[in-house]
């Protein structure tokens, strides 16, 4: 199978070095070219432009930041007149699920299949093939994709196009609120005197315990925000989780919360840091260093 990745930023990247190292054929592109070469080393084919990239592959994968990106890179007339007639696009951007549909249907409209495909686990999972990956689209094609997709994560179809994405934004909803769940704990029991490393061992195997409280809690205990989600892109994805429950007519208020707490720590200049740093928009509004 011959693979395309177009995108090779924090997740693009590892997922690329992934295929090449399983012995795909691959070809890559990237807005910014130096972010290519160590995939060349491994074998990848790199590419000028993004249509070339695709015109040399079966499969296309996609890894960009939003979904005015994806629609920019997909839907851009030079790349589709490049797409082969029933190749296989495999979006795995985090985008609304509208904008899913919407491309599913440009791209059907000139013979070309899609699957929306976000992805949950961070850098740390795209490095270690063990991403969770939610498809939204027809389970054939999710077989077909299978091949490449198989040595990133695995994969569960969820429903029609759209589908994956609607997945990812609960996913993205249960990881923002779950985080400032964990970071306003913790910094309670900081502010109380109690020692914040030692509470999250305490509370260690409880029904507290959580995967958002030993990475992002760790995280938090070490002051560590070198970004791996990006805050800017928990907060779109929180956006996004709000229009699609207003489109439906869902109330979602525990996220609308988040959402501005998220935006807040955007504004006071976390954006570029990693989404546990909503820890430290939380120990600002606490007089807290």
């Amino acid at each position: 199978m011959k693979v395309a990745v177009l995108g090779l930023g924090l997740m693009g990247l590892p997922m690329a070095g992934r295929l090449c190292r399983a012995g795909l054929e691959v070809h890559v592109w990237n807005r910014t070219a130096a972010k290519a070469e160590p995939l060349q080393a491994l074998g990848a084919v790199a590419h000028a432009s993004a249509a070339q990239a695709m015109a040399s592959a079966d499969l296309i994968i996609t890894m960009l930041e939003h979904g005015q990106a994806v629609e920019a890179v997909l839907l851009d007339p030079s790349n589709t007149a490049a797409l082969r007639s029933g190749s296989l696009v495999v979006d795995m951007s985090s985008i609304a699920p509208a904008q899913a549909r919407a491309h599913a249907l440009a791209l059907q409209a000139l013979g070309v299949r899609y699957l929306d495909a976000p992805v949950s686990g961070g850098t740390l999972g795209a490095e270690q093939g063990t991403l969770a990956i939610m498809a939204g689209g027809a389970q054939s094609d999710l077989d077909e994709a299978h091949t490449a997709l198989s040595h990133l994560g695995r994969a569960t179809l969820v429903g029609p196009h759209g589908c994956g994405q609607l997945a990812k934004l609960a996913n993205q909803m249960i990881v923002g609120i779950t985080i400032g769940a964990v970071a306003e704990a913790l910094l309670l029991c900081e502010k109380g005197g109690a020692n914040m490393a030692k509470v999250k061992e305490a509370i260690t195997g409880g029904f507290a315990d959580s995967r958002i409280l030993q990475v992002h809690g760790q995280r938090m205990v070490e002051r560590d925000f070198a970004p791996r989600g990006r805050m800017s892109v928990q907060l779109k994805d929180m956006r996004n989780a709000l229009s699609t429950a207003e489109t439906i007519g869902f109330d979602a208020p525990v996220t609308a919360l988040l959402e501005q707490l998220y935006a807040q720590a955007n504004e006071n200049g976390l954006s570029g840091l990693d989404q546990a740093a909503l820890f430290v928009e939380l120990a600002r509004r606490n007089g807290m260093a």
